[in-house]
């Protein structure tokens, strides 16, 4: 008896897409919180190495890793999956719950999501989440609002 599934044919030559998009998520997460990929690793006695790998796609994470990687990054498991792009999922075959009743993922991931991935986005949102004061969060997101439309 033949073993096939969803991917098998599909994959050419380098990481499945969807392991690139969960290890951009995981690197994503770590970078928001500060975390090197050596602290990530002894955490979940993970070398750096290993955690470079995942980040990267080149390794597939278990869903046992996926989930210890989760709970140490304090986030839900389909968290790794959000914004996943629909080129990905629509070059997929269908599956059981796949039927016309489900609704279609919307379009791919938003130009946001990309912006998320760079380093100075995590720097900033780490700098202004130790901003405690509102009235000062006020003022200098007017500031940046004020020379994004101004392209300053």
């Amino acid at each position: 008896m033949s073993h096939v599934t969803a991917n098998d044919g599909a994959r050419g030559e380098g990481p499945d897409p969807i392991d690139i998009h969960v290890g951009g998520r995981l690197r994503l997460r770590r970078n928001l919180l500060g975390l090197s990929q050596e602290q990530l690793g002894k955490a979940s006695g993970l070398t750096f190495q290993q955690i470079q790998k995942y980040e990267r796609g080149a390794n597939r994470m278990g869903a046992s890793r996926l989930f210890q990687l989760a709970r140490l990054l304090d986030v839900p498991v389909a968290w790794f999956f959000e914004s996943l792009p629909a080129k990905i999922t629509s070059s997929r075959p269908a599956g059981f719950s796949d039927s016309s009743k489900q609704a279609p993922l919307e379009g791919g991931p938003p130009a946001q999501d990309e912006m998320l991935q760079r380093r100075e986005t995590a720097e900033l949102l780490r700098a202004w989440y130790k901003i405690t004061d509102p009235k000062q969060r006020r003022k200098l997101l007017g500031v940046i609002k004020t020379m994004g439309e101004d392209g300053g």
